[in-house]
């Protein structure tokens, strides 16, 4: 089977249609169709229903759309393995999230400095959108971004961060076994929001819950929620990266609810294809290994 039959497949369902995906791979709109009706050949299946200029995908195709990821996946990750530099450059510029640049570069960097003493690192802070830009353009060599998946980029997740509701210290809810989500609602509440599938999760549960909560105070930043939880002027759902020590020296206290279990904020690491493995791969280790610690300790 021609991978590349697979890849303007793939590039087609990404892209919404032929033209653009032709644009994308730097071929014709009829070499794209071309590729796809061989494919179709190949299967002997239909994939795409096409009705004037929209196309949506077939049965046959939402079946195999899956196996085509995975096989374009393998291939592209085997081309990392065999064109991989062997050497580091003199500078590598990272692009980061907020709460990354916060809470895990800096357990990263000094390690990866003892790995490769003789690289200089370039730090760039900015939205998860700004960051896949720029790699895509090669303005930054890889990025941490939220769960993301691009044709031109190798994504794997570097770390899942649980998102729980802390409290202060000596708040009611610490120990009182009785509690449910619904007694939220009887103190205030500060808000993270970071417009993410995840906190969209929480935005559920709150619409789920008997007694709306109480939200009294707002912010995009999570510094500024977990202060306020601090200051004792509410309570507050966080990740659990940016409560870390707060945690371990007693002035947070998780409490855990069974309709919270599971949501969490993904951070994944993007590199462009074929690019940078050697430095990518020890850094994504690096995050797992950071996450598993956490894991263990709150």
């Amino acid at each position: 089977m021609n991978i590349e039959n697979i890849e303007a497949f793939v590039y087609v369902i990404h892209y919404g249609s032929f033209n653009k995906a032709a644009e994308v791979l730097f071929l014709s709109q009829p070499s794209v169709t071309a590729r796809i009706q061989s494919l179709e050949r190949e299967l002997d299946c239909r994939l795409f229903e096409r009705i004037g200029k929209q196309i949506s995908l077939t049965d046959d195709g939402k079946k195999f759309l899956p196996y085509a990821g995975q096989l374009l996946q393998t291939f592209q990750k085997s081309k990392i393995q065999l064109k991989q530099k062997r050497t580091l450059p003199n500078e590598l510029r990272v692009g980061c999230t907020v709460s990354v640049s916060n809470y895990i570069i800096p357990s990263i960097i000094p390690k990866l400095k003892i790995k490769y003493p003789d690289v200089n690192y370039k730090l760039t802070t900015a939205s998860s959108e700004e960051i896949i830009t720029k790699v895509l353009n090669r303005e930054l060599d890889f990025g941490f971004v939220r769960n993301i998946s691009h044709p031109n980029l190798v994504s794997a997740k570097a770390y899942e961060d649980p998102i729980r509701l802390y409290v202060y210290e000596g708040h009611p809810f610490i120990g009182d076994e009785t509690i449910s989500i619904d007694d939220i609602g009887d103190y205030p509440l500060v808000f993270f929001e970071c417009g993410s599938l995840d906190w969209m999760r929480i935005h559920r549960l709150f619409a789920s819950m008997k007694q709306p909560p109480n939200i009294e105070f707002q912010t995009d930043t999570l510094e500024t929620a977990k202060k306020l939880v601090l200051g004792r002027v509410g309570i507050a759902f966080l990740p659990s990266l940016c409560v870390e020590q707060e945690v371990k020296e007693g002035k947070l206290f998780p409490i855990h609810f069974p309709e919270v279990a599971g949501i969490s904020l993904q951070t994944n690491m993007i590199v462009l294809n074929g690019e940078n493995a050697l430095f990518f791969n020890s850094a994504l280790d690096l995050c797992k290994r950071i996450a598993q610690s956490i894991r263990e300790t709150i």
